[in-house]
């Protein structure tokens, strides 16, 4: 997992409440365990109206979106962070997520930053002109008029975050501590301790 420090860009101007997993990641995509290809099918209904952000070349590539209430609402599919970081989005600001979308864009490398209706309203004006900065260190994110806004993150969260570690990652970390206690843990029961081949 790549580390997050500071984010900058365009941002997609989305702004709807209760964009759930099924309209980020329609179920027939759901049929892959892979990671990559899925931002072809990120948002499609949305896509299917003209004149929509995420076709818009205005926004192409960008790494933020703006949303409204309840981001990630529905199913638990981590298929809904995948096809995120598929179409290069890394951070997602808006007034409330669910729970279990944050928790999957976490441990994919997703920011989801949670701001007052009126800043996401604010930052919604200004994505359709100019690009936003997200700062993780700082936790703040600006804009070239002078707006700057605070966001609360955990700080388990900012750690794994700003050090690239997922689970697997935080593991390795913990590699000496694991191998002292199973070196103990052979001493003490030695019958679990594979036999010598």
């Amino acid at each position: 997992m790549d580390a997050v420090h500071q984010i900058d860009g365009r941002a997609y101007p989305l702004g709807l409440k209760n964009v759930d997993t099924d309209m980020i990641i329609a179920a027939e995509w759901l049929k892959t365990i892979s990671r990559s290809g899925l931002g072809k099918g990120a948002f499609a209904a949305l896509r299917k109206e003209p004149g929509n952000v995420f076709d818009d070349p205005t926004y192409a590539g960008s790494p933020i979106v703006i949303a409204g209430d309840n981001f990630g609402c529905g199913s638990s599919r981590e298929h809904a962070a995948w096809a995120l970081m598929d179409m290069g989005v890394k951070a997602v600001i808006a007034p409330s997520f669910s729970d279990i979308f944050s928790g999957n864009a976490f441990k994919n490398g997703i920011l989801t930053v949670i701001l007052p209706q009126e800043a996401v309203d604010r930052l919604m004006e200004v994505a359709k002109t100019d690009p936003i900065h997200i700062d993780l260190d700082t936790q703040t994110v600006t804009t070239a008029f002078q707006d700057r806004f605070q966001f609360e993150i955990d700080a388990f969260r900012k750690h794994c975050l700003t050090n690239g570690l997922d689970e697997i990652g935080l593991t390795i970390g913990e590699s000496d501590k694991i191998s002292a206690f199973e070196a103990v843990d052979a001493g003490r029961r030695p019958w679990l301790v594979p036999a010598a081949a």
